[in-house]
């Protein structure tokens, strides 16, 4: 039996870690001194934000023992390895900027740029309330970011899985907008293999529900909709207000039909209808 309470409280550069047990993280030290630590994640992933000589990065660790997580330290280094090529395939202006990976004795880790910001999603109130206060000019401004990458996404071929509002951080003092944790992305073709597929299910497609449907353009075209929700009504399913006209209503349901011979046939037809509503 471990000597340790459950979660063990580790001190890193004066700041509490929440463990199974005590770890090494001496790497931290190359990027400087740690400022900020995500400990709750159930992906088997830490996270610190460090600063060094002015320059902030977002570290992304496997290997240490994270409380939330139920698989072993191995499984979540080779699950982080895998996104590495993701990362590298979809290097964009609204992407956060991969740095570089780096291998260590029993772990793995991906070096980000830091990228300042409030995210949209609602697990965090106080930050969706500021962001939902957001001019409906500066949300339209955060949605062309979005769709933006994800065109770029679905133009090399892969679909956005996993993707929703809390993938969007928008910069309130430079109105600059990133994406980030793409990690569950796929290259297309690709085919449910899980089931209910991991994500948030206000953002997720019928075909992500079922078992052996096909992930492909189409439902990169539904994601684009229920971000359009998100951002300017409701969530589709509980839809209470729309802030913007009916034409561009119609555009977003249309994207976020279950039927996907009715969505736009591409995320380039839902952009043109989009535009043409506006």
């Amino acid at each position: 039996m471990s000597v340790y309470q459950i979660p063990y409280t580790q001190s890193v550069d004066g700041l509490p870690v929440r463990l199974k047990f005590p770890y090494d993280f001496g790497f931290l030290s190359g990027y400087g001194r740690v400022f900020r630590v995500f400990d709750q994640q159930d992906s088997g992933n830490l996270c610190f934000g460090t600063k060094r000589n002015g320059e902030k990065f977002l570290i992304k660790y496997a290997g240490a023992p994270t409380v939330h997580y139920d698989g072993t330290p191995e499984a979540a280094v080779e699950r982080l390895k895998s996104t590495l090529p993701i990362y590298r395939a979809l290097r964009h202006p609204t992407l956060v900027e991969l740095v570089e990976p780096l291998e260590i004795p029993g772990g793995f880790a991906m070096i980000f740029k830091w990228a300042d910001g409030d995210c949209m999603d609602r697990t965090d109130a106080a930050a969706h309330k500021r962001f939902m206060a957001l001019p409906a000019e500066v949300r339209m401004n955060i949605f062309r970011d979005a769709l933006d990458f994800l065109a770029f996404v679905n133009e090399r071929g892969w679909v956005a899985i996993d993707f929703y509002d809390g993938s969007i951080l928008y910069d309130f003092e430079t109105g600059k907008t990133t994406v980030c944790d793409i990690d569950l992305f796929r290259r297309i073709p690709c085919t449910n293999d899980m089931g209910r597929m991991y994500g948030s299910s206000k953002f997720m497609s019928p075909e992500e529900f079922t078992f052996g449907a096909p992930l492909d353009k189409s439902t990169n075209v539904y994601t684009a909709g229920a971000l359009a929700f998100a951002l300017f009504g409701g969530y589709k399913r509980t839809l209470r207000t729309w802030t913007l006209s009916k034409p561009l209503f119609d555009v977003a349901s249309r994207a976020t039909t279950d039927d996907r011979a009715i969505r736009q046939q591409s995320l380039r037809q839902f952009i043109a209808e989009w535009t043409a509503a506006l």
